[in-house]
């Protein structure tokens, strides 16, 4: 094993406030935050800036979403035969399942503490939350929230007539109009559309695929990031670490500690070789690498040439404790010389503004979609700095797709576990909104007592079917229909009726956050319902159970 090296003192100094002046969103703390699309499988997409509910805005533009797209606030991810993850800057991880619809509604960063607000507008995603101090972390779905109290795993699924959440490790405090539920590992609490007075809590169904999927995740990323960390000097989690140890190797560099080269590149490798670029209008064009490892190396840290090695990524910055180290847009210094575009990759000791220190190496040429054009580099030109490159200088190679389908689901709640319901294709069950329930909606005419009896027997054998199905994952449900403003429409093929589903309007807002975290720390939010956490329950702020500890300050995973 490779022995651990310490970053230089007064280098880390130096280089934290370097990083601390070249965030480009520092001016606004607000909305500082980028986290991370880390592993896209099947049909991927992503709109942002939307107004109001995302699958309703006509205006809003959808595009294909790729591998390590860079996520802010107001972005929405969603899935249609596919399954995605997003990875958070503090370790924690969302999971969506296919046809899921998440909104990123508040991406906000205080003082140092990061708050977490999203909203699930449509199926079923899971979470890995552990938060630091101060931090805070929700998701609304339905007619309630969900808010971690803690190193927290969870479930949440939201379909139209009801919304279920499973807690799969710690605990969580749910909130629903003025009142707040508390639950801890193994329960589970459903809720049916537009009523509050049908909570129910019991414990967990049995896991089905998507769960299995979730848990082999976790523990794959667990697994690397904690042999990853072992290179660097920092106590802090950041994500991506745990793809470096996947897909590379560690080398000891004089002055700047361990340095990370990706496997099977020879000597002529350039950083940016394999990749496309992304414009947003809040933080300008940024690089997307499309190696499962590109991502850290692209927006942390700096470059170096090393003679034999090549090019190394040294994780500059991650060494200084309680010293935020900021996202970049492209981990390269932007220069031009006459008409011809280019970048340097940037070398950890680059002043901003200055002459990049890597500029002997060679300038690697920038063309409209290609990210470089040959890997050897320009050499003896008179270049100069670019703070950004000119807009029209490159183009995105994200493609336009069209929205997400808009899908109805439907599960209703039993004792234990929520029951998944398969309406068959002549089947005459539908479900009634003032009721809350599946009916059956056959007129009865004036018939003999014969024929009553069958169909007596008819309806009870359609009930006894409805009952007696697979009891499945809360939330799964096995009805799919296509929804129009207002109703579903159910297409005819094997197992869907051709019924009319109406959807009961819910309100998805989150709730504002606490003004104060579990550690006291100041939040900004609403002056309104706002409270200290504290070891009861309370309605105006989220609180862990008085049987559990305090969640540990800790960002690190798992």
């Amino acid at each position: 094993m490779i022995p651990r090296s310490l970053f230089r003192s007064s280098i880390l100094s130096l280089l934290a406030l370097f990083f601390a002046g070249v965030h480009p969103a520092s001016a606004d703390s607000s909305h500082a935050r980028i986290i991370r699309l880390s592993l896209v499988q099947g049909d991927v997409r992503f709109t942002r800036d939307t107004h109001g509910d995302p699958l309703a805005d006509q205006k809003a533009v959808w595009e294909t979403a790729a591998l390590n797209l860079p996520i802010r606030q107001g972005y929405v991810v969603a899935t249609d035969r596919g399954r995605a993850e997003i990875e958070f800057e503090n370790g924690a991880m969302a999971f969506l399942n296919e046809n899921t619809v998440l909104e990123f509604y508040d991406l906000s960063l205080d003082d140092g503490a990061r708050t977490t607000r999203l909203v699930l507008r449509q199926g079923t995603a899971s979470f890995y939350v552990n938060p630091a101090s101060g931090d805070y972390f929700s998701v609304t779905g339905g007619d309630f929230t969900v808010e971690a109290a803690g190193r927290t795993g969870f479930r949440m699924d939201n379909f139209d007539d009801g919304s279920s959440v499973n807690v799969l490790k710690g605990y969580v405090n749910v909130r629903r109009k003025d009142n707040t539920t508390p639950l801890e590992k193994g329960q589970s609490l459903t809720m049916r559309a537009g009523d509050n007075s049908s909570v129910n809590v019991g414990r967990l169904p049995e896991n089905d695929d998507f769960d299995r999927w979730v848990s082999g995740r976790e523990d794959s990323v667990a697994t690397a990031t904690t042999a990853a960390m072992q290179y660097t000097s920092s106590p802090y989690y950041s994500s991506g670490f745990g793809d470096l140890y996947t897909y590379g190797s560690w080398y000891p560099v004089a002055g700047y500690g361990n340095c990370w080269r990706p496997y099977g590149v020879g000597l002529g490798w350039s950083p940016f070789d394999y990749g496309s670029w992304y414009s947003d209008p809040v933080f300008g064009w940024s690089f997307i690498g499309y190696q499962p490892w590109g991502w850290l190396p692209y927006h942390y840290g700096g470059w170096l040439f090393e003679p034999g090695f090549g090019w190394v990524w040294a994780p500059t910055g991650f060494g200084v404790w309680n010293r935020p180290v900021f996202w970049r847009p492209v981990t390269a210094v932007w220069v031009h010389s006459g008409g011809t575009l280019g970048l340097v990759p940037a070398h950890p000791l680059d002043a901003r503004g200055k002459t990049p220190l890597n500029l002997g190496q060679g300038v690697m040429p920038i063309g409209s979609h290609a990210v470089s054009e040959g890997t050897t580099g320009i050499i003896g030109t008179n270049w100069k700095v670019l703070k950004q490159p000119p807009r029209a200088a490159l183009t995105s190679n994200v493609e336009v797709t069209a929205p997400p389908a808009r899908l109805s689901r439907t599960v209703l709640a039993g004792n234990t576990a929520s029951r998944v319901v398969t309406l068959s294709k002549d089947s005459s069950i539908a479900y009634d909104p003032r009721e809350h329930r599946f009916v059956n909606t056959n007129s009865a005419p004036q018939e003999t007592s014969t024929e009553k009896g069958a169909e007596a027997r008819t309806g009870n054998s359609q009930t006894s079917a409805m009952e007696n199905s697979r009891v499945g994952k809360a939330g799964m449900a096995t009805t799919t229909v296509t929804r129009t403003p207002g109703a579903a429409t159910v297409p005819e093929r094997a197992g869907v009726s051709s019924a009319t589903v109406p959807h009961p309007p819910r309100n998805m807002t989150p709730p504002s956050p606490p003004r104060a975290s579990a550690f006291g720390g100041d939040r900004g939010g609403s002056s309104s319902g706002s409270s200290r956490w504290s070891g009861s329950t309370r309605s105006s702020a989220p609180s862990a159970p008085a049987s559990h500890p305090a969640p540990a300050p800790s960002g690190r995973p798992h």
